[in-house]
Order: C-alpha cells, then sequence, then structure tokens
C-alpha cells in the first residue's frame, strides 16, 4: 500500500477531515473554506472531481455511507446544518447533488457517523447544542429523532457493530435486535453515554449509567468494530487519558475501563477494522498504537511523531 500525498488540495484554509471511501477510490477533504472536495485516486494519481458547497461555516466533517446505497457522502459544520450529497448519474457525466439538508440543531454539528449498513442506513449527528439527532433514510422518505445527551454539548458519536460480541453472526438481525442500534456518546459534561433503539417508543434510550471517571471534555469515542467476546470503547479526553472500556457479554451491561496516560491533551482514537489495535492522536502531534495482550493489559506497539 503506498502513501498518497495531495500536495495541492485546492482549499483556500485549513482542512479538517479526509476521508476514503469503502473501496480507496474516492477522497472526500473538508475545509473552514466552507467546501468539500472530491478527489478521484487512480494508483499513484488523484484528481480533483467536484467542490461541493452549501455550507455557511467551517466544514468539520464528512463520512461516507456504505456502498450499498450508492455514492452517499454526509457533512457536517459549524453553521449547524447536516448535508447529504448523492452521486448521480455515470462515471464520465457524475454530477454530485445534494439529496437532503438537516437543520433540527441550534448550533455546531461536530461529527456524523454512519451505522453498521446492517442495521439500515442511518445516521447520527452529534451537535455542540447538546442534542444528538438520528436520520433514517428509507425509500425515499427521512425520518428524524432527536434526543439530549449531554448538557455542555456532545463532541463524538460511535455505533456499536451491527452484532452483540459473542452471539451467532446472522445476515440480518433487524432493527430489534440486541446490538443493533446502539451508539456511544461523548461530552463536554466529561461523559460517555450509550443509547440504544426502544422498538415500543421508536426512539433512542439511554442504556444503563453514563460511563464517569474523565476529568475534562471527552473529545472523542470510537466503539471497536470487531465482534469479539467482549465489546470495547475507547474515549479520548482533554484530561490527557485515554480510557478503554469494556463490557462481558451477557454481564448486564457493567462497563470496566483501563487508563492509558499520555503528556497532552488526546483528540482522536480509531479502531483498526481487523483486530483490537488502537490508534491514538493528540495535541502533541504524536500518533501512538496500542494492543491488548494476553494479561488484559494494554501495550504501546508503535509510536510515530508527525
Amino acid at each position: 500500500m503506498s502513501a498518497q500525498v495531495i500536495s495541492n488540495s485546492g482549499h483556500d484554509d485549513m482542512i479538517h477531515d479526509a476521508v476514503l471511501d469503502y473501496y480507496g477510490r474516492k477522497l472526500a477533504t473538508c475545509s473552514s473554506d466552507r467546501t468539500i472536495k472530491i478527489f478521484e485516486i487512480e494508483g499513484e494519481s488523484q484528481r480533483l472531481t467536484e467542490t461541493l458547497k452549501g455550507h455557511e461555516g467551517a466544514v468539520w466533517c464528512v463520512a461516507w455511507a456504505h456502498p450499498k446505497y450508492g455514492n452517499i457522502l454526509a457533512s457536517a459544520g459549524y453553521d449547524g446544518k447536516v448535508f447529504v450529497w448523492k452521486e448521480q448519474g455515470a462515471q464520465q457525466a457524475s454530477q454530485w447533488q445534494r439529496i437532503y439538508e438537516s437543520s433540527v440543531h441550534k448550533a455546531s454539528v461536530n461529527i456524523v457517523a454512519w451505522s453498521p449498513h446492517e442495521a439500515g442506513c442511518l445516521l447520527a449527528c452529534a451537535s455542540s447544542d447538546g442534542n444528538v439527532s438520528v436520520l433514517e433514510f428509507k425509500e425515499g422518505a427521512v425520518e428524524s429523532t432527536t434526543l439530549h445527551a449531554h448538557g455542555l454539548g456532545v463532541n463524538s458519536v460511535s455505533w456499536a457493530p451491527a452484532l452483540t460480541p459473542g452471539s451467532i453472526a446472522s445476515s440480518n438481525p433487524g432493527p430489534g435486535a440486541s446490538g443493533n442500534r446502539r451508539f456511544v456518546t461523548g461530552g463536554c459534561d466529561n461523559l460517555l453515554k450509550i443509547w440504544t433503539f426502544d422498538v415500543a417508543s421508536g426512539t433512542y434510550v439511554q442504556e444503563g449509567e453514563a460511563l464517569a471517571g474523565h476529568g475534562d471534555w471527552v473529545r472523542d469515542v470510537a466503539w471497536s468494530p470487531t465482534v469479539l467476546q467482549r465489546s470495547y470503547i475507547a474515549s479520548a479526553s482533554q484530561d490527557k487519558t485515554v480510557r478503554i472500556w469494556t463490557a462481558e457479554q451477557g454481564g448486564g451491561g457493567q462497563w470496566e475501563s483501563k487508563v492509558l496516560n499520555f503528556e497532552a491533551p488526546v483528540w482522536r482514537v480509531s479502531w483498526s477494522l481487523s483486530g483490537n489495535v488502537l490508534a491514538v492522536s493528540g495535541a502533541d502531534n504524536k500518533v501512538s498504537l496500542w494492543k491488548e495482550n494476553l494479561r488484559g493489559e494494554w501495550e504501546l506497539v508503535k509510536s510515530i511523531e508527525e
């Protein structure tokens, strides 16, 4: 796998996010210049194919939907808006169109995250207004649910894998299945909360107690996508720690955490898709990789200084 360097991004200001699509053929970037740019990646080269405009402030985040729904991209920004864009038409004459706009939030939308495709075409949006909205796209209609998550603002959201750890994998468990339609949020109240879809009420309800332990804002949360015997959630905080939360299968939802200490505030945590390697990046521009050993302790595998 060779590295891609895009020397001329075309953006006029700071880039906040850059995400490859499922196949690694398209790259979306977003910036304080209020635009989103789409690049086609072809071998060693890349070319800018589209600039998407519409946001009225910095665009913080872009996220690709699963390709089974088409080439769909969500974007979120300081203007409180969430846009969903879709590529229409054939490869040569393709056009990106804004197919949906959400204006339910009263402050910056900090991150958007698509659910595992087994759960449906769902987009969770976390905002500084303290709320999380979940948009569900189905047969031309969009249903929106909003829940109050963290009093001082929501910084991050991450979906659980579509299947419960330790369960027999089924191809399509449906929305009522356990372990489906669950996500974790992290907020400016220093807490993590887990939410699960309640079929009876048609809304998301908090599961158990909030996960407490951080001494400052929770900047990022990441639920491990790998279905193992236990659930793993990593949280990054301005308190210079990462906490790794685990819950045993059938353990009644009791989460325990282990603390990793760093020398600077921690901004982002990200799991590898296969196995449990955790990447951590912080305010000191260092990236470190961590792995759990057989004794259940987290070891530093590699440290990269940018």
